[in-house]
């Protein structure tokens, strides 16, 4: 059977994963701290001898792209956005240390300070407990203090914000590691602003557009594949008669 079905069906494959990134980005268009996943494709030529034309489609996936989402104002005390290329920590489910820009927290029953999804929101020193019945402030340092009922105010910990050097890679939970699996350094350096929320960096515009386009390639692949078809069918009856 002539190649061009093989090769076709690598494009029609490869075009399948990118509507997948794009719909999985569009699901995520209001997600707070949301970073849209990047898919890219490029072309491999065919070794051998035949065509030079003839190239497999190959996923090539760079990551994510790291534009930062619209900051809004919230004024909430336990919302805080990161600014510039900095990351809040947080500990995974799996025990590991892992970094998001989401930054809307609450606190658990126990006082420990955790995001929307449970996970505890890790400090300089570990997790960060909060005091029973306290009003909880965050400053742009990331310093987090407790106010009693009293009218006490103390600092019980400091949000551990990372700023990696490379980029970060993004994991089947949705958070973010280093490559190496290692726990990035804090970055004093590093400001939040309270009270606001960075919002996801998905254009559900581009998004819907390039999933059209998506979709029209797709097509395109499935005619090549009932072209090869078609032409295999036709040189066979060629042969048969001969």
């Amino acid at each position: 059977m002539d190649r061009m079905i093989y090769l076709s069906m690598s494009g029609a494959d490869a075009t399948m994963q990118l509507q997948d990134s794009l719909a999985n980005n569009l699901a995520n268009v209001s997600t707070v701290g949301f970073r849209a996943q990047l898919h890219a494709l490029r072309a491999a030529p065919v070794e051998g001898s035949g065509a030079s034309t003839r190239v497999y489609t190959l996923e090539t996936t760079p990551g994510y792209d790291p534009t930062p989402g619209v900051v809004t104002a919230t004024g909430r005390n336990l919302d805080v956005a990161v600014k510039g290329d900095s990351w809040l920590t947080v500990q995974a489910f799996d025990g590991t240390e892992a970094y998001t820009r989401a930054g809307s927290f609450d606190v658990a029953a126990d006082g420990t300070l955790v995001n929307r999804s449970g996970l505890q929101v890790l400090g300089h020193g570990g997790p960060i407990q909060v005091p029973p019945n306290s009003e909880v402030s965050i400053a742009a340092d990331g310093s987090i203090s407790a106010r009693t009922a009293s009218g006490a105010t103390s600092v019980v910990g400091k949000l551990k914000v990372v700023t990696p050097e490379v980029p970060l890679q993004r994991g089947t939970d949705g958070l973010f590691r280093s490559f190496e699996g290692d726990s990035l350094p804090a970055d004093d350096r590093a400001r939040v602003q309270d009270g606001a929320l960075e919002g996801s960096n998905v254009s559900a515009v581009e998004s819907m557009v390039a999933m059209i386009a998506a979709a029209r390639q797709f097509e395109a692949q499935i005619k090549m594949i009932q072209t090869a078809e078609a032409d295999a069918k036709a040189a066979e009856q060629l042969l048969s008669a001969t």
